[in-house]
């Protein structure tokens, strides 16, 4: 899952980007509106967390921008701006939900999940590939039904690996569903977690991979 925070406010930008990658989403942020539509043209996000006062370009213009494309990002809204009055005219601008300030997080959190569930074209509930099973909103991972304690990127690189299944996910592909665009390409992250997750997931082998191509589900 990947997220675009759009928050001018750099402290609250960054709480706010690192606890949901604390949840195993991807998470890119923009801290004004123009920053925020470039990354909205080279990136396909699932969920966009917008503030309504933006420099730059404002966040209702910019709900506007992002619900006139096709395939959109859903947008959640979340700003100082709380009133009934605000509510109704965020909405009315496209906006699928909206979160006044101050908020709770773990809100915040099922209210972004429940948005990417409702995305055009969004994912099944529970994925299962052979014998593994995972629910994306319980967290839950197993081998022929036998619980498995995964880490957060490895969960989140499971549940990659599963909805490509049965193609191929290169070291690039991982990065950009499972870190954020401040990974470093040229990092081993992504073999150091893939082994630790086969280790994981145990015998016979789960993911294969074939050099210069990347991985996938055995």
């Amino acid at each position: 899952m990947r997220i675009l925070v759009v928050e001018d406010a750099v402290a609250l930008a960054e709480v706010v980007a690192e606890g949901l990658r604390d949840q195993g989403m991807a998470v890119d942020v923009a801290l004004d509106g123009l920053a925020a539509a470039a990354k909205l043209d080279v990136n396909t996000y699932d969920v966009v967390v917008l503030d309504r006062d933006l420099p730059g370009l404002s966040g209702d213009t910019l709900c506007e921008m992002i619900t006139g494309r096709a395939p959109r990002a859903m947008v959640l809204m979340l700003t100082a701006a709380g009133s009934a009055d605000d509510r109704v005219r965020g909405l009315t601008l496209g906006a699928d939900d909206y979160l006044a300030k101050p908020f709770h997080f773990p809100e915040l959190v099922l209210r972004v999940r429940s948005l990417a569930r409702r995305r055009p074209a969004a994912h099944p509930r529970t994925l299962s590939v052979n014998d593994l099973e995972l629910d994306p909103i319980r967290r839950t991972a197993s081998r022929s039904g036998v619980g498995l304690p995964l880490s957060v990127k490895e969960f989140a690189v499971l549940e990659a690996l599963m909805r490509a299944a049965p193609g191929y996910l290169s070291s690039e592909d991982l990065l950009e569903q499972v870190w954020d665009e401040n990974a470093d390409p040229f990092t081993n992250t992504v073999t150091v977690t893939v082994g630790r997750l086969r280790r994981k997931l145990g015998e016979p082998v789960a993911i294969v991979t074939l050099p210069g191509v990347g991985y996938r589900i055995a």
